[in-house]
C-alpha cells in the first residue's frame, strides 16, 4: 500500500501468510505478522479484527506504542506482544475459524496505513473409528454377505480406506464399498 501526505512517500508493508492457515481445536494458533516502514514514527496502532461469512467484523484488540486494549469478551483467547503485530489464539474453537484483519497505523509526517487478511481454518482430530459387522456374528458360510461399516464420532476431512493384511482393498467381484 503507497499513501502520499504532503508530497512524502512513504510505504508501510505488512506480510502475513497468503495461504490459509490450519489450526486443531483446543490448541493454541500462532498467526504470523511482519510490518516496515522507511518513516519516522511518534505512534503505532496495531488492529485485529475478526469476520465470518454474513457477519460484521468484530474487534478483538488493538495496541497504541505497546499498550493493548483487549475486547473485555475475548481477552483471555487473544494475545498481542506490541511491537510484534502477530496474534495467538488460545484455545482454538471451531467458531474461530474465519477472516482475521490485521491492521497497522503508523503516524509521524502524517499518517501510513496497510490492512490484510489471513484465512483460518480449524481441524477436528479424528476420533478412533469403530466397525460394525451385519450379521453381528461376523460369520458367514461360503456363501452370503457380510457388510463391515466403519464410522468416526468426530473430525474434519475424514478419508476412509480399508486394508486386509496390511494391503489396500479395491473395489472388484469380492467388494463393494458405499
Amino acid at each position: 500500500f503507497f499513501h502520499f501526505y504532503a508530497g512524502i512517500c512513504s510505504a508501510l508493508k505488512l506480510t502475513v501468510p497468503s495461504h490459509t492457515i490450519h489450526g486443531i481445536e483446543g490448541q493454541p494458533l500462532h498467526l504470523s505478522v511482519d510490518y516496515n516502514f522507511n518513516a519516522t514514527a511518534s505512534e503505532i496502532q496495531i488492529i485485529w479484527l475478526f469476520e465470518r461469512s454474513q457477519s460484521n467484523p468484530k474487534y478483538l484488540l488493538g495496541s497504541v506504542n505497546q499498550r493493548v486494549v483487549p475486547d473485555l469478551e475475548y481477552q483471555h483467547k487473544f494475545t498481542l506482544i506490541p511491537p510484534n503485530a502477530s496474534l495467538r489464539i488460545n484455545p482454538l474453537h471451531l467458531s474461530d475459524e474465519g477472516n482475521y484483519i490485521v491492521k497497522v497505523n503508523v503516524r509521524g509526517n502524517g499518517t501510513i496505513a496497510a490492512s490484510q487478511k489471513i484465512q483460518v481454518a480449524v481441524d477436528v482430530p479424528v476420533t478412533k473409528p469403530t466397525v460394525h459387522t451385519e450379521p453381528s456374528s461376523g460369520v458367514v458360510e461360503y456363501v452370503g454377505n457380510i457388510t463391515l461399516k466403519c464410522t468416526v464420532d468426530r473430525g474434519t476431512r475424514v478419508a476412509y480406506q480399508w486394508m486386509k493384511n496390511g494391503k489396500r482393498l479395491h473395489a472388484g467381484p469380492n467388494y463393494t464399498f458405499s
